[in-house]
């Protein structure tokens, strides 16, 4: 009897668990689509402006919605890959640009949660700061250096401080989503020689920011601006992090970030389909949906995107958070991600044809949608290395 009832115990343990964690989902997911729609409602005049809304960043902080990843015990949501991708997929059809800051975020947390290189009371004060608005990047793209997936030393320098109290901080950083809304930047530097990580506040004497991204090709409003550091004082303590950055594959970043690509793509596919609903030519005198031709053209578009959220979905749900899944996953990973900014691409060129003319203004964010896109190229892994991955891990199922 004892044994039934242990049983039944456990049984409603696991089910209460379960029902958490569905509940967290829903809620994320809900969070995600309310925001989207406020953010959508400036999206237009952000890119215009080339600047991130400071009503998107105040939104993400006051919904809770910049904790998905953390652990509930420090206040988070605690959400798997799978929800957090469900979630930023929402999120995204509303701003790319806003989801991008929110997806920066999303996946340090995530991979953080499962790797833990950080100090462990420094990652306890850093997720309870994120669960309660804190906004964090990691600062580590240079001018000459790239991004720091392709190795290398940081020209970024932490050197100790004259009077031994601390580190000076000195160098210059691209691709800074999030710009001056960051509270904490998450610096890779060189120190001692050595790859590092190391902790600066935005409000600390010698942070500057220097626009460089408003009038870049996509996501004009992330705010990816380049941030200077000029004899930047830290304290000793800041050091967060020391070692390659490349010693356990962050499988949250491709992941997070195929859903910013995939948002865009599904909002343009919606866009298109009320333009092909309202557009009632005077020749026709009916809405050009009714045509054959358009029918085809969104089925080609839908068929694409059913299969490109399929197969994202499919791997985030596969991710276990193990370490000995890393190397396993990467081909997997690597085929989502170039499936779903392919077919992001692919999709808003398709939904520009369909509204002919009037796509390539204003008038419709469709434009936009295209342009935003375009960033996923430029996101490891991609290109002929991510096609390497893949077809390196179908030739070893024969060896």
């Amino acid at each position: 009897m004892w044994i039934v009832a242990r049983m039944a115990f456990m049984e409603k343990m696991m089910n209460d668990t379960q029902n958490l964690d569905e509940k967290k989902a829903a809620t994320a997911v809900a969070i995600a689509t309310s925001l989207a729609e406020q953010f959508a409602s400036r999206a237009d005049e952000a890119d215009r402006e080339g600047a991130l809304p400071a009503e998107d960043v105040a939104a993400l902080k006051e919904s809770g919605y910049l904790g998905i990843s953390v652990p509930r015990e420090f206040g988070g949501f605690g959400l798997s890959l799978r929800d957090c991708v469900a979630a930023q997929l929402a999120l995204a059809q509303g701003s790319t640009s806003t989801a991008m800051v929110a997806g920066m975020q999303v996946h340090i947390f995530g991979h953080e949660r499962e790797v833990r290189h950080w100090d462990a009371a420094w990652y306890e004060t850093f997720c309870r700061l994120a669960a309660n608005g804190a906004l964090f990047n990691a600062i580590a793209s240079e001018p000459a250096l790239g991004s720091p997936s392709r190795g290398g030393l940081p020209a970024t320098t932490a050197v100790p401080a004259p009077n031994g109290d601390g580190w000076v901080v000195n160098g210059r950083k691209t691709w800074s989503t999030g710009g001056k809304h960051l509270t904490h930047l998450l610096v890779r530097v060189a120190l001692a020689g050595e790859n590092a990580v190391v902790l600066v506040e935005q409000a600390m004497p010698g942070v500057g920011w220097l626009t460089t991204w408003s009038d870049s090709l996509s996501l004009r409003a992330s705010d990816s601006h380049d941030v200077v550091f000029n004899d930047v004082l830290i304290p000793q303590n800041y050091v967060i992090d020391r070692g390659d950055a490349k010693a356990k594959p962050n499988v949250w970043f491709p992941m997070i970030m195929s859903t910013i690509y995939l948002g865009a793509a599904i909002a343009a596919r919606n866009r298109v389909i009320q333009f092909a609903l309202e557009r009632v030519p005077t020749a026709l005198g009916k809405p050009i949906a009714t045509l054959p031709k358009i029918q085809r053209q969104i089925g080609e578009i839908d068929v694409s995107l059913q299969a490109a959220r399929s197969l994202l979905f499919d791997v985030a749900a596969e991710w276990t958070g193990q370490d000995a899944d890393r190397a396993k996953m990467s081909a997997r990973i690597a085929a989502a991600k170039t499936m779903v900014t392919e077919t992001a691409n692919t999709v808003t060129d398709q939904a520009l044809r369909i509204a002919g003319g009037s796509s390539i203004t204003k008038a419709l964010p469709l434009e936009r949608y295209f342009r935003d896109v375009r960033a996923g190229a430029m996101q490891p892994p991609s290109g002929d290395t991510a096609l390497e991955m893949v077809g390196r891990a179908a030739i070893a199922e024969f060896e």
